[in-house]
């Protein structure tokens, strides 16, 4: 007769404790969602708040007494907010595919697993399913910290009459994938031409004499690359899964902490959360100081600039778009309802050439 566990009795007590508690947690999100029913019938019409999600995640985080770290619980009160929101409103988020780009990643990351997601073959499409109703939200990438600014996001923001509501900071890990397992049978390797600079160290090191084809997502590349055996893609692991891929090699990245920001598009911005971005495109008037004049009204109300980026005006809105003529964009601290933002954008309204605020919205965790 084999031996009796020592810790058999403590091992049965400590199953039965956890039982309880599965149970305690089950009725209190039962509970919970029945108080949030409540909320989307006293208030119907649009019942997504971003930047109360953005509250309470903060909240969680702060008053998480662990082990589990702060990522990890914030991550299931996203799920459990995200299933509650569906039981009174089914959202449709619009993002950059096909099925397995990062931008899909960011947008689960961002709205949890209830909402219906749908692909868009570029960000041109993702703007226009907001702006007809087709999808409340869009997802899309605007920069990556090792690459820098995604200017068609930048352009159609200047254009479209949608406002940004949110934004998702996504580390991003490239691997390489292949049908094959070995890379010296390889010719050619497909990537997104950003993915394809923030591995080109990599690439020049290893595969040097390896055709490099840019297309239009990752995760086209790796079925590109599922059709190929000589072919391989730079993409993340859901899209080595999505396509049956081998992943050559891991985390080709050339720069360990790059990380792609994400911006939430709808026809609405978001609330003040307390920890807040504002976006901006703006044009200097033709003049000696002109963008000094620009940047005077942040510094004399004591608004912080987190980004500062120029792209030619290409004829958008308002701008003429003539030769050499620009349009900046500013991220800013603050919300657009905070009284130093406000007394800012007022003097910037009147001073600028052209000023277009393209939403309040709650920060990203970095």
């Amino acid at each position: 007769m084999a031996n009796k566990n020592p810790h058999e009795d403590e091992l049965a007590k400590l199953r039965d404790a956890i039982d309880g508690i599965d149970g305690d947690i089950l009725r209190l999100v039962s509970e919970r969602a029945g108080l949030a029913h409540r909320i989307g019938e006293i208030k119907q019409g649009n019942i997504y708040r971003p930047e109360r999600e953005a509250q309470v995640l903060r909240r969680i985080a702060d008053i998480n007494p662990g082990p589990l770290g702060a990522e990890a619980i914030q991550h299931v009160f996203r799920e459990i907010m995200s299933a509650c929101l569906a039981l009174e409103q089914s959202l449709k988020v619009a993002y950059l595919g096909p099925a397995g780009t990062y931008s899909e990643s960011a947008a689960r990351k961002h709205f949890g697993a209830a909402p219906t997601f749908a692909p868009c073959p570029g960000i041109d499409d993702v703007f226009r399913a907001v702006t007809a109703g087709s999808a409340e939200y869009g997802v899309v990438p605007v920069e990556n910290s090792t690459e820098g600014a995604v200017g068609r996001t930048l352009d159609l923001l200047l254009t479209s009459p949608l406002k940004i509501c949110g934004e998702i900071n996504l580390p991003v890990h490239h691997n390489l994938m292949s049908k094959s397992t070995s890379l010296d049978q390889m010719k050619c390797v497909y990537s997104h031409p950003q993915s394809l600079g923030q591995c080109q160290d990599w690439l020049n090191r290893h595969m040097p004499n390896v055709q490099r084809i840019p297309v239009s997502s990752n995760a086209e590349a790796a079925r590109l690359a599922a059709t190929d055996e000589a072919a391989c893609a730079i993409a993340g692991e859901s899209a080595a899964a999505l396509y049956g891929l081998h992943i050559l090699q891991a985390n080709i990245e050339d720069d360990p902490s790059n990380t792609t920001r994400f911006l939430v598009i709808a026809t609405h911005d978001a609330g003040p959360s307390g920890n807040d971005k504002t976006s901006l495109a703006c044009s200097a008037q033709n003049k000696p100081g002109a963008v000094h004049e620009l940047l005077s009204p942040l510094a004399k109300h004591g608004v912080s600039m987190t980004r500062f980026e120029s792209r030619p005006a290409r004829g958008s809105g308002n701008l003429g778009g003539g030769k050499w003529e620009y349009v900046f964009y500013m991220d800013i601290l603050g919300h657009r309802e905070d009284a130093s933002v406000r007394n800012a954008l007022a003097e910037l309204h009147a001073t600028a050439g052209y000023v277009k605020e393209l939403g309040s919205y709650p920060q990203a965790a970095a």
